[in-house]
């Protein structure tokens, strides 16, 4: 058990994972926001040209359906092929925008980044990059520096969770013992 906890510390202490996680939590709000603007500003202004009808409506009935009969229509819906090529293009778009105002930004930054690296550092941050070798007015060396002290924070963020889920291991309560019956039991 302990070689497991030591294995996924190991595993969420990597910085990769972090970053990984957050791009994924950014990107699902970027893609709710953006099917919003699809589906609720951009769908109906389409419709709205397009004589009232909606995109997605459209069909080629190949059988009319009879509902006194109880014969079904059968039909290709292209409209909601077109829908979600109109949604692709959109997002691709949208997404190609997001990316290029980021990498303006980050440019920005760089240059200003260079000027300011000074007065991002506390006092003990110079003196303790200077005992490390690095030097404080090297951006490559601040940033270097602030990794470090991202990954060391990290780690004890990990740590900590780690040593509070070893508790609860340790304190099981009814629910946890009742729930590792059950799973037991499961296996037999």
């Amino acid at each position: 058990m302990k070689k497991i906890f030591k294995e996924f510390k190991d595993f969420i202490s990597k910085g990769n994972i972090i970053d990984l996680a957050v791009a994924v939590i950014i990107g699902n709000a970027f893609n709710a926001i953006i099917s919003s603007l699809v589906k609720n500003i951009i769908m109906p202004l389409l419709s709205l040209a397009t004589g009232g009808v909606s995109v997605a409506d459209w069909k080629w009935v190949i059988t009319p359906g009879d509902t006194a009969a109880g014969i079904t229509e059968t039909a290709l819906y292209y409209g909601l092929f077109i829908q979600s090529v109109i949604d692709f293009i959109i997002i691709a778009f949208c997404i190609f925008v997001a990316l290029k105002l980021m990498l303006k930004i980050k440019a920005g930054f760089g240059t200003i980044n260079n000027k300011i690296s000074d007065n991002i550092l506390t006092g003990e941050d110079k003196s303790e990059m200077k005992n490390r070798g690095l030097n404080p007015k090297n951006k490559d060396d601040v940033l270097s520096y602030k990794k470090m002290k991202a990954e060391a924070a990290a780690k004890l963020e990990a740590e900590r969770l780690l040593k509070e889920q070893e508790e609860k291991l340790k304190n099981p309560t009814e629910l946890d013992l009742l729930k590792e019956i059950r799973d037991l039991l499961k296996e037999r």
